[in-house]
């Protein structure tokens, strides 16, 4: 290991040992793991064609990667040897990993799941290609200025990224804007503009396999890079037009979508990696056979939510027009091969697109949905006749009216053999309401996949001593099957066990707290109660309830200074949307309330509340093993399933929820005793919102509790600005409180108070720590791509 090491970095990264800079020890090292990660993924690939097995390609907008040099490490079972071989040169490993800048490729949950899907399938030895955009600036990188959220580009392709190999082999043309015309009969999308995509494939290793898969992101490359005519006419920045127009593709994840050329260039990103991936798909497939009646047998086209949704036209429009089958095969074998997870129940994020739009960009598809739309139509009044005249209307893929539009969400159901959602809850949910229709017609396709995550990430790298001490405890089979962690319930009542638990967590809440006074200049008491809500900030995750409670809970203190009152420290973090006014206002009432209450010398050293700025993995790896209350804390009936809740649980947190999403299934695992949960059912929602008679005003007018919250927002107590919040205090009360925080406020205090209670008795409260360790291990990763490989794919492993 030191030789190939010292050959890396002087032969590849041309550096001698005694000049070389932590940074050229990086690349080495990293250069290093990817030579011995390429041979395994050559014999995956090797494997693959030999057998004939089939692969998914999974389609995803985002991919929120961690940091890839211990987790290869581990991966290849080498991570001491390195250590040592790094030591024996003078350098510490753990420097090398925090030099590591985590990718730019994805916002919050989605990004994640995905990425910890791709880590099982190649522990599992699934094959499978993730399909994703190399965007060169990702998802912003969040400063907080004066309280404010302030977006700066994420460059995180400013040094050379060790872990992908470039492939400019594998380029496909992607066509936007044009015509449809007709040759030979056949319609044919000819003119407008295009733009290469280019392959850069990224390595995914298998724990406990030797499965190496492949992670497959595009970069744009123009067609014609430069007009060397017009460059020497001297009208240099027109010359280099073309290839700054095919680079915009790929800038930025989610561009502000606020104005219609945002719009236009989300739907262009969307067309973008979707044919290009469709493409290289079929390339794969026909590289290896000539009969299309074998393609579902051989390959899965997996719609990772709704961005991907194009691919079922694009997919028809390469069988009809490119390959030539007729319509009947071609559709038949797009339903055979397309599947389709849905992660929301939130109407704005199905992606419905205007037909004019469509028409300007991608005139090919729109033909392509109106035709699928009509052939459905058909369908149906053969079904039915005229005996449900309403029907259609209710699951047309072209919506009619004066401005007629897409809707991606049913153009994803119709075209796909089966549809998930992402917990019991969710998926019961979008069978009832949000496509009702479609399971009635088509009710062999719905299932359900409970969301997971990868315990190789979220426990092994983020909390090693936990690890360490569940191995010694009832050894290591639990890497491979997380549910063995069912063998650690009986500790809950071992007194030593509880004690090393408890030291394991005072000291990653240490080195948390060090983190925040680095980074924030503020002094928190690691023996204080640490309570996490980490996760995007949006209206429907009610980060805005967690800071009325924070400031009743204020309130309530300096009312009664003498009371019993825990120590709390509240961490929030988050990335607010940029065109999002109403989060990233959320985002500044934090700092404000924060600012406040920090420095009050009456209650500063018994509550404090820090907001960590740019939240990503890596900033995760160091708040959720510190965790020790979880807050989950959104109205139930609108978070899918949600993973945070799992990452905390596995790392000892305990969950202060609504009966929504996962947080219904960790409270079945873990039981009623140690869990928190509170406000109203998912049912008991849609009563009051039936009802039409819920008036937030009513319950400001009835909780004194609550109107003394609402009163200092809106007489500026947190604020210079006296008319800062109005806003939000204009959303709870004459918006009728959308997300119903007036109505759950109470349950939520309530919840509180029963958390206080069970914190004071530290020994309890490790047992319930325990508990939801040994209660976590159906959240796992593992468990829910088997579900996806037996239900949704029909998909087999590679040999161990």
């Amino acid at each position: 290991m030191k030789q190939a090491l010292l050959a890396r970095l002087t032969l590849g990264i041309g550096v001698p040992e005694d000049e070389a800079t932590l940074r050229d020890w990086f690349q080495a090292t990293a250069l290093t793991v990817r030579e011995l990660l390429t041979a395994r993924w050559h014999e995956t690939n090797r494997q693959i064609r030999e057998t004939g097995i089939k692969q998914v390609s999974y389609l995803s907008m985002e991919f929120l990667l961690g940091r890839g040099l211990q987790n290869g490490l581990m991966a290849l079972g080498i991570l001491d040897e390195c250590r040592e071989a790094l030591a024996e040169c003078g350098v510490k490993l753990e420097d090398l990993a925090e030099l590591e800048v985590t990718p730019a490729l994805g916002n919050g949950g989605l990004g994640r799941l995905a990425a910890c899907f791709l880590d099982s399938m190649a522990s599992l030895g699934l094959p499978s290609i993730g399909y994703g955009i190399r965007y060169e600036f990702g998802m912003f990188r969040q400063e907080v200025l004066d309280g404010w959220q302030i977006e700066r580009p994420d460059d995180w392709l400013a040094d050379s990224n060790p872990w992908e190999l470039m492939r400019p082999e594998r380029q496909y043309l992607v066509r936007f804007g044009g015509r449809v015309a007709e040759e030979g009969g056949r319609l044919r999308w000819v003119d407008g503009e295009a733009v290469h995509a280019i392959a850069y494939d990224t390595l995914v290793p298998g724990h406990g396999h030797y499965a190496v898969n492949t992670l497959r992101l595009w970069g744009a490359r123009a067609v014609h890079p430069m007009d060397l005519a017009t460059f020497n006419r001297g009208a240099f920045m027109e010359a280099l037009s073309p290839r700054l127009r095919a680079r915009t593709v790929v800038r930025v994840l989610y561009p502000d979508d606020s104005t219609v050329e945002g719009r236009e260039l989300r739907l262009r990103q969307e067309h973008f990696f979707v044919s290009a991936s469709i493409q290289d798909t079929l390339r794969r497939f026909l590289d290896e056979h000539d009969d299309w009646s074998l393609l579902p047998e051989k390959v899965s086209i997996h719609l990772n939510d709704t961005h991907p949704a194009l691919a079922p036209a694009e997919l028809m429009r390469l069988l009809v027009d490119d390959y030539e089958l007729d319509w009947e095969q071609a559709w038949a074998l797009a339903t055979k091969v397309l599947s389709y997870t849905n992660h929301t129940l939130m109407p704005e994020a199905l992606e419905i697109w205007p037909c004019d739009m469509m028409a300007r960009l991608l005139p090919r598809h729109l033909q392509i949905i109106e035709e699928i739309n009509r052939r459905f139509g058909q369908e149906l009044h053969a079904r039915f006749g005229g005996s449900r005249p309403e029907l259609f209307s209710q699951v047309a893929v072209v919506e009619g009216g004066d401005h007629p539009r897409v809707n991606m969400g049913r153009l994803s159901v119709l075209a796909s053999h089966k549809v998930n959602g992402v917990s019991q809850l969710h998926s019961r949910l979008v069978r009832e309401r949000l496509f009702p229709q479609f399971a009635e017609l088509y009710p062999e396709r719905f299932e359900n996949v409970t969301n997971g995550i990868a315990p190789r990430l979220w426990l092994n790298l983020a909390n090693p001593s936990l690890a360490q001490l569940i191995d010694e405890t009832i050894g290591q089979n639990w890497r491979r099957d997380l549910t063995r962690l069912a063998d650690l319930r009986p500790q809950a009542e071992n007194d030593e066990f509880c004690r090393r638990l408890a030291a394991i967590k005072f000291a990653n809440k240490q080195r948390l707290a060090a983190l925040i006074e680095h980074r924030l200049g503020i002094a928190v008491d690691p023996t204080a109660m640490f309570d996490v809500q980490v996760k995007r900030i949006h209206e429907y995750k009610r980060q805005l309830l967690n800071l009325l409670g924070v400031v009743a809970r204020w309130n309530a203190m300096r009312a009664t200074p003498d009371q019993d009152w825990p120590a709390r420290v509240v961490i929030m973090a988050g990335k607010a949307a940029s065109a999002y006014h109403m989060a990233k206002l959320i985002v500044k009432l934090a700092h404000d309330i924060g600012h406040h209450i920090n420095n009050d010398p009456v209650t500063s050293d018994r509550l404090k509340l820090v907001f960590l700025p740019d939240y990503n993995v890596s900033l995760a790896e160091y708040i959720i093993p510190a965790a020790d209350l979880s807050q989950q804390i959104s109205l139930a009936g609108t978070e899918a399933s949600g993973t945070g809740n799992m990452k905390l649980a596995l790392n000892g947190a305990l969950t202060l929820g609504t009966a929504d999403g996962a947080n219904v299934e960790i409270a079945e695992e873990v039981g009623p005793d140690d869990i928190f949960i509170f406000g109203m059912s998912v049912d008991e929602v849609a009563a009051l919102n039936q009802s039409g008679t819920y008036s937030s005003r009513e319950i400001y007018r009835n909780n004194h509790q609550l109107q003394e919250v609402i009163d200092q927002l809106g007489a500026g107590q947190f604020s210079s600005d006296p008319a800062r919040f109005w806003p939000i205090v204009d959303s709870l009360l004459d918006g009728n409180d959308h997300f119903r925080l007036l109505a759950d406020f109470d349950s939520y205090w309530q919840a509180q108070r029963r958390v206080d209670a069970a914190w004071r008795d530290q020994a309890s409260w490790m047992r319930k720590s325990v508990r939801n360790i040994a209660g976590a291990g159906r959240f796992s990763s593992d468990r829910s791509i088997s579900d996806y490989a037996s239900r949704i794919w029909n998909a087999q492993y590679l040999p161990a």
